[in-house]
């Protein structure tokens, strides 16, 4: 997928790691139809890309995402039926649906506006960071909507806990940089003009890794979330006797017996 040419966003590759840009910074980045679907369906993808090891979400313009596009997403909206409506809602939901299940872990990188449907790329991201600039705002009751917008109510609480869910999806206020940061939702807060640089210093770094095995490990952390303890110990068991079982494995052992820095291969 390294070669891929998407229309409505911006795509490069730095080695291993796919860095992906919304790419209309004039009004801060808003998302369309259009760029909704093929965001899902390019994190469908990458289920089967052996080329990309990670991905980056990255911010444009000192912006991440304005959310849905006043114009071209909710002015339409407001004329559909609850067909038409009920198919827009669960295009959007496959979209976090994809990310959670595309097999590369993704750090979104958010300087700026970051609301919306913004809010939620971030929320279905693996890690997060941002600057200090970066407001955050899970905005949908601002809108006459529910909070509960695109699995925000199941995944939200697991990362800030319930209390802190509910003060944000209630009143769709914003979450500055430093209030996310505290609350855990922010890994770090770096300065504008590193953000990018150190997200992709992590990105390669976890790109680094052992790849097949970040891969079970982003389905365990998924997965989990629906699993007793003794569920989840026994899946955990299953899952580390697969990963025994890959060259990768062999060779940190060799190179651990040989005070080496094992090189990963992803097999």
């Amino acid at each position: 997928m390294a070669d891929l040419k998407p229309v409505h966003f911006k795509w490069r590759m730095e080695e291993s790691v796919a860095v992906i840009q919304l790419d209309r910074p004039e009004r801060k980045n808003p998302l369309t139809f259009e760029s909704y679907a093929e965001l899902r369906d390019t994190f469908r993808d990458l289920v089967y890309a052996e080329d990309i090891n990670a991905v980056v979400f990255a911010s444009n313009g000192g912006n991440f995402c304005s959310g849905g596009d006043v114009h071209d997403i909710i002015g339409p909206l407001v004329g559909m039926d609850m067909k038409e409506l009920l198919a827009f809602t669960r295009m959007t939901g496959d979209l976090v649906k994809a990310m959670l299940n595309c097999g590369k872990p993704i750090i979104s990188a958010v300087d700026g506006v970051c609301v919306g449907a913004g809010a939620i790329i971030t929320m279905a991201s693996d890690l997060r960071l941002a600057t200090p600039e970066a407001k955050t705002a899970f905005l949908f009751t601002r809108v006459g909507l529910a909070g509960c917008d695109m699995g925000a109510c199941a995944i939200l609480p697991r990362i800030i806990g319930q209390g802190r869910a509910a003060d944000l999806l209630y009143t769709g206020r914003s979450m500055s940089a430093q209030e996310g940061h505290d609350w855990g939702y922010f890994n770090a807060l770096h300065s504008a003009e590193e953000l990018e640089e150190q997200a992709l210093i992590l990105a390669k770094r976890i790109a680094s890794g052992p790849t097949f095995a970040n891969g079970i490990t982003k389905t365990q952390l998924n997965h989990e979330w629906n699993m007793s303890p003794d569920q989840a110990i026994e899946a955990e068991a299953q899952a580390q006797a697969i990963c025994m079982q890959t060259r990768d494995f062999e060779r940190a052992y060799h190179a651990f017996v040989a005070k080496k820095k094992p090189v990963f291969e992803g097999n």
